[in-house]
C-alpha cells in the first residue's frame, strides 16, 4: 500500500470511529427517553406489519428498542460491524445504512406477525455483517475476504436468530442480511477493481499473442511471440513503441 493510500485509509477509519460512536450515542439517548416514558416511542413508532399507516415507521424502528437488554445485546455487534463496514469509506457506509434500514424494515412490514410491533437495530446489524462477508469478493481485496471470514467465525452464533423464533423479528434480520449482500455489489470500490485490471501505476496490462497453428503459419506469422495490449486498457508512449516495432516486423 502506498503512503498516500495508507493515510487516506487511516483518515476514513477515524471518521468511521466517530460516526459509530455518534450512532451509538443517539441510540442510547433515545433509549433513555423511551424508557423514561415507558417505551411509548416504541409503541407509537415501531413497525406494525401490513398496517399502511405504519409504513413510515420502517425509518424510525431501528433507533428504538423494547428493553435495556435489547439495546445492550445490539450495541456491541453494531459498533464492531458498523466500524468495519465504514472504515473504507463513510459516504458509501451511509448509503449502505439507508439501504439496509429500508429493506430490513420492509421485510418486517410485509412478513411480520400481525398484531406485533417490530423495533430494534438488529436488522441493521445483520446488514453490516452481510456487507462485510462479501465486500472483499466484490472489491477484490484479500484482506477484506479474510476479515469477513474471521467475523463469520467469531459471530457464528448470530446466524441462529435468522431462523424463526417466537418474539424475535427474524424477518428483519434476513432482510438486513440480504440488503447487506446486495449493498456489497452496489457500493463496490470500482477504483480498486480498475487498479487490479490496469495496474497501480497505470501501465497497460499485456498478454502473449497466441501462437499460429502449423497449418496457417506463413512467413509473416512465424517468429517469436510478441506482447499485445489487452483491449480496453490505457495506452501511452510504450504502447506506441510496441506498435512501431510491430509495423517494422520486429
Amino acid at each position: 500500500m502506498r503512503a498516500g493510500d495508507a493515510e487516506s485509509l487511516l483518515a476514513e477509519a477515524r471518521k468511521a470511529l466517530f460516526v459509530m460512536v455518534g450512532f451509538l450515542a443517539i441510540l442510547w439517548i433515545i433509549q433513555l427517553i423511551n424508557a423514561a416514558d415507558h417505551y411509548q416511542l416504541t409503541i407509537h413508532y415501531g413497525i406494525r406489519p401490513r398496517e399502511l399507516g405504519s409504513l413510515p415507521d420502517i425509518l424510525t424502528a431501528p433507533f428504538l428498542h423494547v428493553s435495556w437488554t435489547h439495546i445492550e445485546s445490539n450495541s456491541g455487534p453494531l459498533f464492531i460491524f458498523g466500524f468495519l463496514a465504514a472504515y473504507r469509506g463513510v459516504v458509501r457506509f451511509l448509503g449502505l445504512t439507508a439501504l439496509v434500514i429500508v429493506v430490513s424494515g420492509l421485510a418486517e412490514w410485509f412478513t411480520g406477525e400481525p398484531g406485533t410491533i417490530g423495533a430494534g437495530a438488529s436488522g441493521v446489524v445483520f446488514g453490516y455483517l452481510g456487507y462485510i462477508l462479501v465486500r472483499g469478493f466484490f472489491d477484490r481485496r484479500g484482506i477484506d475476504i479474510m476479515l469477513g471470514a474471521v467475523m463469520a467465525l467469531c459471530f457464528a452464533y448470530q446466524f441462529t436468530v435468522l431462523l424463526p423464533h417466537q418474539g424475535i423479528g427474524w424477518q428483519a434480520h434476513i432482510g438486513g442480511l440480504v440488503a447487506g449482500v446486495v449493498g456489497g455489489w452496489i457500493f463496490r470500490d470500482r477504483a480498486a477493481i480498475a487498479r487490479t485490471t490496469v495496474g497501480p501505476t497505470g501501465t497497460p496490462v499485456t498478454a502473449a499473442a497466441s501462437a499460429p497453428s502449423p497449418a496457417t503459419a506463413g512467413p509473416a506469422t512465424t517468429g517469436p511471440l510478441r506482447a499485445v495490449t489487452v483491449p480496453g486498457t490505457a495506452v501511452g508512449p510504450r504502447a506506441d513503441l510496441h506498435k512501431q516495432l510491430d509495423d517494422l516486423g520486429l
